[in-house]
């Protein structure tokens, strides 16, 4: 009853929240200004150092990309003229568009490519194997980079196409900062500028139109393809972890665009006329928990294991999506419902059983260490996922000491690899787009190469081993065969578990033209 009657105080409230117009307006025309409210305050601004979608939608607006994939996933050129494959395939030349520039106005060259790939496939799961297949990659001149590989390898352009966490093209003297260190300098190749000056942090980010960005001149305007065309001079990422407060705001037009809203909100807005609310991003996502396998008590994979029989998907999908059956798909593994990789196999140990959980941790060997649980306050899916899974923890006879904060500070805390007492962690959920669970090439999550994989560093050899094997079969039936064994490995080694599947809802005025589905991008988006 209290978040109903501050609802509807509308702008009252949104003026209370520092949201009224002349707060916003800054003298710009209004038609010409967007203000967004993302998903969570972005712990980090660097897309290379963390996989965070907030920190992904802001390395859309501020970088562009050598190519874009449309929603079919069928590649298409962006800041890249074309390329050419000599010598069988072993060779690829990439020759870059005329014309590109920095934000800072300095011309985009082949250098600056060369040096951000390099750092980018570091720290991807698709890059990685753009790596191991590259034995050399070197600029010929400003406009043209060459990949010597050591065999034909037709997933080059597609990897550099990669919809989700793709490779953005930084400066040189940017792309040579460690990956596994942050960037400080915001320098884009992208339509729209960050205002660093303008920055609060977890308040407000600030973009402005890049007036020297040339639109790729063709390919269908889907995903991340096609003319990225800016129709804003201006956006505002107001940052309003209070989904009453968003509510109001969206409600009396003080915002446009609200990323995610609430579950139990959304009734509320699909009522006002004023309101559309739609689900942004048809593949959808997979929820996930993920261990730190690198200390007590999920060190043991037995003690990983214990926490499956216990996993309820059901629960985890509708406390963030409501009851709702078409809002979510149970029965999930580690690749996305509906596309070519999806199996069954190895299923069987999800019982939706606490008393499972509790006989498998019994004989687990675990030795009731603490286990630090990271638990969003501010971000939708991973906030409800958490206090889910975190209940289950404690039922099942763990020691869990649930560490509420926001999103900013997960994100921060989780590339943490000291001990949880000494502010490290044990556990965590979070979130994947479709595209990121499509097959082994692409996926995070079930990879086992210890250091370089993702947060939790699990070293598990033969998650490499059959990820290898999927890489090198060539047909699709081997592939379908290999990803099923894939999937019951990662299962037995459990570096983590998926805990369902479901659609994301987003909400936007009305006067909004030109949202497309996917990715959150503001490209082609009128305000009327």
């Amino acid at each position: 009853m209290k978040r109903r009657a501050l609802l509807k105080g509308g702008a009252a409230f949104a003026a209370a929240a520092g949201l009224a117009a002349p707060a916003v307006s800054q003298g710009v025309a209004n038609t010409r200004v967007l203000r967004f409210v993302p998903q969570s305050n972005p712990g980090s601004l660097d897309p290379v150092w963390t996989t965070a979608y907030v920190t992904r939608n802001h390395g859309m607006l501020v970088y562009d990309t050598l190519y874009g994939s449309d929603a079919q996933l069928n590649v298409h050129p962006q800041m890249a003229a074309g390329h050419v494959e000599e010598d069988g395939g072993r060779t690829v030349i990439i020759t870059l568009r005329e014309g590109l520039k920095f934000h800072d106005g300095e011309p985009v060259r082949a250098a600056d490519c060369v040096a951000s790939i390099t750092r980018w496939w570091r720290r991807d799961a698709m890059g990685q194997a753009l790596a191991a297949a590259t034995d050399e990659l070197a600029a010929l001149d400003d406009r043209r980079l060459r990949f010597r590989l050591k065999a034909p390898y037709p997933r080059l352009i597609p990897t550099l196409a990669k919809p989700s966490n793709g490779c953005y093209i930084m400066p040189e003297r940017v792309a040579r900062t460690d990956p596994f260190q942050q960037i400080t300098d915001y320098t884009g190749s992208g339509p729209m500028r960050f205002k660093r000056e303008e920055w609060i942090t977890g308040q407000i980010l600030v973009y402005e139109r890049h007036p020297a960005y040339v639109p790729a001149p063709g390919g269908p305007l889907s995903l991340t393809a096609g003319p990225k065309v800016m129709h804003l001079d201006r956006i505002e990422w107001r940052v309003l972890p209070d989904p009453a407060t968003a509510a109001a705001a969206l409600q009396a037009g003080e915002i446009d665009w609200w990323e995610q809203p609430q579950v139990d909100i959304q009734p509320l807005l699909r009522r006002n006329r004023n309101i559309v609310v739609d689900v942004q991003d048809p593949i959808g996502l997979i929820s996930c928990i993920r261990f730190n396998t690198l200390h007590p008590p999920f060190d043991n994979p037995a003690v990983r294991r214990a926490v499956i029989p216990a996993i309820r998907q059901q629960d985890v999908v509708v406390a963030i999506n409501g009851n709702d059956p078409a809002g979510y798909t149970t029965g999930v593994g580690w690749f996305t419902p509906g596309t070519p990789m999806a199996t069954t196999a190895g299923l069987e140990v999800f019982k939706a059983s606490i008393a499972a959980g509790r006989e498998a941790l019994r004989a687990s060997g675990y030795r009731g260490e603490k286990v630090v649980f990271l638990g969003p306050t501010d971000i939708l899916a991973p906030k409800a996922a958490s206090e889910v899974m975190a209940d289950v923890l404690k039922q099942i006879g763990f020691d869990v000491d649930y560490q509420a904060m926001d999103w900013g500070t997960v994100l921060q805390r989780r590339a943490k690899k000291e001990p949880p007492a000494q502010g490290g962690w044990s556990v965590l959920c979070t979130s994947f787009a479709g595209y990121d669970f499509l097959d082994p090439l692409v996926h995070s999550q079930i990879r086992g190469n210890g250091a370089q994989a993702w947060f939790g560093w699990p070293d598990i050899p033969k998650l490499e081993e059959l990820r290898n094997q999927w890489l090198a079969a060539t047909d699709l039936a081997t592939q379908k065969r290999l990803a099923a064994e894939l999937q019951v490995a990662a299962l037995e080694a459990a570096p983590g578990a998926p805990l369902g599947h479901y659609k994301q809802f987003t909400a936007y005025r009305r006067n909004l033209e030109g949202v497309l589905k996917g990715i959150p991008v503001f490209w082609n988006v009128r305000k009327t």
